[in-house]
C-alpha cells in the first residue's frame, strides 16, 4: 500500500517535530490496511484525534461557538460519501465512509449525519473542544442574536490562521481579513494506492470563526478530494477558492493529460494562485509515485509504503 497524507495548508507551525511524528504514524497506519479506502480511514483518523490539525478534536470553533465536522472519501471506481456540519463527531472520515458504503447518497449534514454516525456505530457526543481551543472562543466575545447580527461580527475575524485564530494578513488584530491571503491550515486528508485502486479522504473542522453552519471545500467532491483510475488528490487551504476551481479534481485531470503525481500537483496549485490569488496546497498519488504543492508558506506531509 502507497499512502501520503498532508496535515494541512498554511503558516507555518511552532513546533514542526511532533506534527511530524504524527503524520508519519498516520502515513504508517495506512500502509497496513488491506484496501485503499481503508488505508484513508485509518491514516485520517490518527490525525483527526491528534489536538495539533483541525480536524476531529481540536476544530475550529464557528459564530455560534460549535465545532462542526465535516468530510470526504471516494474511490477510483467514484464511490463517494461526504458529511458536513456535524456537531459532536471525531471522526467525521468513518461517517463519510458510512454514507458511501451504506445509503444511495453522496453527501448527508447536520443533524441527520450525526444521527447516521450514531447508527452506524461511530462515536457521538465527544467534546471536540480543547482547553486552549476553549480559552479563545471564550477571549473571541462571542456574538449574540440573528445570522445578521453574526456576519457583523466575523467580518474581522473570519479568515484568521487556525492554529492562532486572532492573526490576521496584516498583523493588526482586529482588521478585516475578507479576501486576504490568510493562513488557515490543519484540515487533513490522505491518499492511498494498492496497486489497483486509489481512495482519497480530506477531514476537517472548518474554519476559525465562520458563520454557524458554513461548509467548505472539503467534503465537495471535487474540491477537497477527488480519486479517478488515473489517480487520487486530496486538497487544504482556502476552501472557498478551492471550492471555486475544483482543485482536487483539476489535479487529476492532469494526471488524464499524462503528467506525473508531482508536475500535477505543481501545475495545479499554479493555477489555483493565478485564478484566486489564495494559498492552498494538494497531495496526489498516481501508479507510478506520490506528489505535492503548495503556495502557502508551509504544507507537512508524509509519504510511506510496504
Amino acid at each position: 500500500m502507497h499512502v501520503i497524507v498532508h496535515g494541512g495548508a498554511g503558516g507555518v507551525p511552532d513546533e514542526p517535530e511532533p506534527r511530524q511524528a504524527v503524520l508519519d504514524d498516520a502515513a504508517e497506519a495506512g500502509t497496513t490496511a488491506k484496501t485503499p479506502l481503508d488505508a484513508v480511514e485509518a491514516a485520517v483518523k490518527v490525525l483527526e484525534s491528534d489536538v495539533r490539525f483541525n480536524a476531529g478534536v481540536g476544530g475550529a470553533v464557528q459564530s455560534d461557538g460549535v465545532v462542526r465536522t465535516d468530510a470526504g472519501v471516494m474511490t477510483s471506481d467514484r464511490e463517494a460519501g461526504a458529511v458536513a456540519g456535524m456537531d459532536g463527531v471525531e471522526h467525521a472520515v468513518s461517517v463519510a465512509r458510512v454514507v458511501a458504503e451504506e445509503t444511495p447518497h453522496v453527501f448527508v449534514a447536520g443533524d441527520h449525519a450525526v444521527d447516521l454516525a450514531a447508527e452506524f456505530g461511530v462515536d457521538t457526543d465527544v467534546d471536540l473542544f480543547t482547553a486552549d481551543t476553549r480559552t479563545r472562543w471564550a477571549d473571541a466575545d462571542p456574538p449574540q442574536g440573528s445570522p445578521r447580527e453574526h456576519l457583523q461580527w466575523l467580518e474581522s475575524r473570519f479568515g484568521g490562521s487556525t492554529s492562532d485564530p486572532t492573526a490576521d494578513a496584516g498583523g493588526d488584530e482586529g482588521a478585516v481579513t475578507n479576501g486576504a491571503d490568510l493562513s488557515d491550515h490543519d484540515t487533513v486528508g490522505a491518499v492511498a494506492f494498492d496497486g489497483e485502486q486509489f481512495a482519497a479522504a480530506t477531514s476537517t473542522g472548518g474554519r476559525w470563526f465562520a458563520l454557524a453552519g458554513r461548509v467548505g471545500d472539503v467534503p465537495q467532491i471535487g474540491s477537497g478530494f477527488y480519486a479517478a483510475p488515473a489517480g487520487a488528490a486530496s486538497a487544504t487551504g482556502a476552501g472557498e477558492d478551492i471550492a471555486k476551481v475544483t482543485l482536487s479534481r483539476r489535479a487529476v485531470r492532469h494526471l488524464e493529460d499524462g503528467m506525473s503525481a508531482q508536475r500535477a500537483a505543481e501545475t495545479a496549485i499554479d493555477e489555483f494562485g493565478e485564478l484566486t490569488g489564495s494559498s492552498a496546497g494538494v497531495i496526489v498519488l498516481d501508479d507510478e509515485g506520490a506528489g505535492s504543492a503548495f503556495n502557502s508558506d508551509g504544507m507537512q506531509t508524509s509519504v510511506a509504503r510496504r
